[in-house]
């Protein structure tokens, strides 16, 4: 039978294809074997994938999703005027990966199987299974990644029935589990991720730090270059983006490496061992997870068949020796670590019903338990005292006591209200209460009285650039500020290398709407700039005045237009 088996990942897509009677083989898309999963829509509203797409961003970039993968919750897309159904995104770049195998076989293969995160529910199924119809599959399965790895692993040739651990660092998220192995075929024991970690946060974490190199050159076109305003700055951004790209694979096989920058900023030497110094923790934490996933399956490292390293960027020196130490077992990847998915999606043993065909796949996640009290915290345990005889109590205490705990319940529940929203503008952890502007508690408290007077709007694209929770920017008379949630002004300034060269400079301290903390202010003939965050939370933000200022007008703007009140 005819099987076409497609590993869909954030950034790039790898088809394979069984036919003729013969083994597996990748499908050629563009002349490589892994295809870009970028989309790109025309004035038409037709969308092209690949290459394609990637060639034409640089005309209109804001037509342009490199990632749609990652907006799968979102329901649809911007891409410049147009709104596009996610299922219309993926289903494009799924037909182009069917489009080239049918033109190898002459006809539409007989069954085509998916791969998808072992964390994906049903609805984020259903997604896929939408565009899998959209782009005209027919019999189609859809099989977890780290069964299809596991299934890879064993068809080299490792025969060990013991279960295996699988590491996938891809270029969304990271993901990891542990695989059982039998005759009749696989199962997910545990399985765990982390969101936040992919070779897209790597390459974020390297491009922050290239600007701590050369920003200061120009601090306002460096922010330009953060958050672009018209197409010339698009274009140049995502060039740079793909030069930094190129720098990070160069560095998994050369020592160092020049990243080539757009004027006025010098070209910026940077090497293995910086890379390593600025992804360490995070590869730590993946290991340290993959770790806990395994004894979560009831198991040591020692007990698997083997670690099986999947996703381009596991290509990294660094990952296979923090891999080792936590866990004392030496990893294994192959050569071409992106196209294991798509291969093993063919070794997968399948029922009649497309469903694995040992247990029903449900990985193991542990319940959540309440942490037990420390005996500091137990509340001591008193026997009742003995009851006293009842007494009938007169109509004038009933009716005093009631007016009394009237008062004192509307007391209670005036103070509670005004604590949880003072615990939670305090609480510049978490994310989830946002406003229609995008903002938080955290960020509201901070922006005061400014949301109410200008426009805000969120963005996504440069929180995850950035490496902040929430970013939201406002127009204020005279300028646009700019509030981050997960940064500090310490953040800012090492990034952007306060004072500019050709003004003057300023620091202090602010006070307003219950809230203290330092200002920074550069003031010169090109720009105006002021950072402002607030003491002991990691929030922050940016002031930016339209027109060149002197140092005491910045600081007065900033007093009378975006200091909370």
């Amino acid at each position: 039978m005819d099987v076409l088996a497609i590993d869909f990942g954030t950034s790039s897509t790898v088809g394979v294809l069984s036919a003729f009677g013969r083994g597996p083989r990748a499908i050629e898309v563009d002349g490589s074997v892994t295809m870009s999963s970028a989309v790109f829509v025309n004035d038409d509203g037709l969308l092209v994938v690949g290459q394609d797409a990637e060639r034409r961003a640089r005309l209109d970039p804001s037509r342009f999703e490199p990632n749609p993968k990652r907006r799968i919750d979102e329901g649809r897309i911007r891409l410049g005027d147009t709104d596009v159904e996610i299922t219309d995104a993926f289903a494009a770049i799924l037909r182009r990966m069917g489009e080239e195998a049918e033109r190898q076989l002459g006809r539409p293969p007989a069954q085509t199987r998916i791969s998808h995160p072992a964390g994906w529910g049903a609805d984020r199924q259903d997604v896929l299974r939408t565009a899998a119809a959209k782009a005209g599959f027919g019999d189609v399965r859809l099989i977890p990644e780290p069964v299809a790895a596991a299934a890879h692993y064993v068809s080299l040739g490792n025969r060990d029935a013991r279960p295996i651990g699988v590491y996938d660092l891809g270029a969304g998220t990271f993901d990891c589990a542990v695989v059982g192995v039998t005759r009749q075929g696989f199962a997910v024991l545990a399985e765990d991720g982390l969101p936040d970690l992919g070779s897209l946060d790597i390459d974020q974490a390297l491009l922050v730090h290239i600007g701590r190199e050369v920003s200061h050159a120009d601090p306002a076109q460096w922010q330009r270059l953060l958050r672009p305003q018209s197409t010339a700055d698009r274009r140049t951004r995502r060039a740079l983006l793909q030069d930094v790209r190129d720098a990070k694979e160069s560095l998994s096989r050369h020592p160092q490496t020049h990243v080539p920058m757009p004027e006025p900023f010098g070209d910026v030497l940077v090497s293995r061992d910086e890379l390593e110094a600025l992804v360490r923790p995070s590869l730590l934490r993946s290991a340290e997870l993959l770790g806990a996933t395994i004894r979560r399956a009831g198991l040591a490292p020692g007990q698997l068949a083997g670690v099986y390293l999947v996703g381009g960027p596991s290509r990294m020196p660094l990952l296979a020796t923090l891999l080792g130490r936590q866990l004392g077992v030496t990893p294994t990847t192959q050569d071409q670590p992106e196209t294991a998915v798509a291969f093993g999606l063919h070794h997968v043993p399948l029922g009649t019903s497309g469903d694995l065909t040992v247990p029903a796949f449900a990985p193991v996640r542990p319940p959540a338990t309440p942490p037990r009290p420390q005996p500091w915290q137990q509340v001591p345990r008193y026997p009742p005292p003995p009851p006293e005889p009842r007494r009938k109590p007169k109509r004038w205490f009933l009716a005093l006591a009631v007016l009394l705990v009237a008062a004192v319940v509307a007391t209670v529940v005036v103070f509670v209200i005004r604590g949880q929203a003072a615990q939670a503008a305090a609480d510049c952890t978490q994310t989830a209460q946002r406003d229609r502007a995008g903002f938080t508690p955290c960020l509201r408290a901070l922006a005061g009285s400014v949301p109410d007077r200008g426009t805000c709007k969120e963005d996504d694209h440069l929180a995850q650039l950035l490496g902040a929770q929430v970013v939201v920017g406002c127009d204020v008379t005279g300028g646009r500020v700019t509030y981050y949630q997960g940064l500090t002004t310490k953040d800012f300034e090492v990034n952007a290398k306060l004072p500019p060269d050709d003004g003057a400079v300023g620091r202090g301290t602010w006070d307003g709407g219950g809230l203290h903390g330092e200002y920074a202010a550069g003031a010169g003939e090109k720009s105006s700039i002021l950072l402002f965050g607030v003491e002991e939370r990691r929030v922050a933000a940016i002031y930016v005045t339209d027109e060149p200022s002197r140092l005491e007008e910045l600081i007065a703007g900033f007093t009378r237009e975006v200091k909370p009140a």
